[in-house]
């Protein structure tokens, strides 16, 4: 418990996971998601004599508000790319595929995507890049980014929080809170990529 307090003691936590989570839809392989739930599972400790641990409120603020940031600021850097980006997605056929997956999906599922992918190993950066890529309006894509940082931000502070309640503020419970977190991913994968699975099956049917 010592460690875990001391790694998330004073204010810079907040900094750390407002950087993390910004700077994710541009980095997937940034740990914003470890960062946060240790810190909510630090805050399960907070007391009047810890001052210096995090609140949960104020951590699940900062990590919503950076997710909705970061998937503005990507959207509005895929919109000005114009052929330049085409050209670095067409280089990578792993880019490649999710655009076609996300178009799929879109069509499919409209704005529920958008929080489900937030989830998702890297589909808030296919869908923010591939939002502002397709120059959706503004108004088809902010109000879901917006609850899509909202629903992840507070899963990811609910999971640390409930955590260390449960299981102690140590990092056995954070580790717990941290597997739950990556299987919710592995779920919002599958369901991503389902449309496209059952599109292309349906003619040979």
């Amino acid at each position: 418990m010592g460690s875990l307090r001391s790694l998330t003691s004073g204010p810079w936590i907040y900094a750390a996971v407002a950087t993390s989570v910004l700077l994710d839809v541009f980095l997937p392989v940034l740990p914003s998601g470890v960062l946060v739930i240790t810190a909510a599972t630090a805050a399960a400790t907070a007391t009047a004599a810890s001052p210096d641990v995090p609140s949960v409120l104020p951590l699940l603020l900062c990590a919503a508000t950076a997710s909705v940031l970061g998937d503005f600021v990507a959207y509005r850097l895929a919109w000005r790319g114009g052929a330049r980006l085409d050209r670095a997605i067409a280089r990578s056929r792993r880019l490649t595929l999710a655009q076609e997956r996300l178009g799929t999906a879109l069509a499919r599922g409209g704005g529920l995507l958008v929080v489900i992918a937030r989830f998702a190993p890297a589909g808030r950066s296919v869908v923010s890049l591939g939002a502002g890529a397709a120059r959706r309006r503004i108004v088809e894509f902010l109000p879901w980014s917006a609850l899509a940082g909202v629903a992840w931000a507070s899963y990811s502070v609910a999971l640390g929080w409930f955590g260390g309640l449960w299981l102690g503020a140590t990092w056995f419970g954070a580790g717990v809170s941290i597997l739950a977190l990556f299987l919710a991913g592995a779920l919002a994968a599958y369901v991503v990529r389902r449309p496209t699975t059952a599109a292309a099956a349906a003619p040979a049917s």
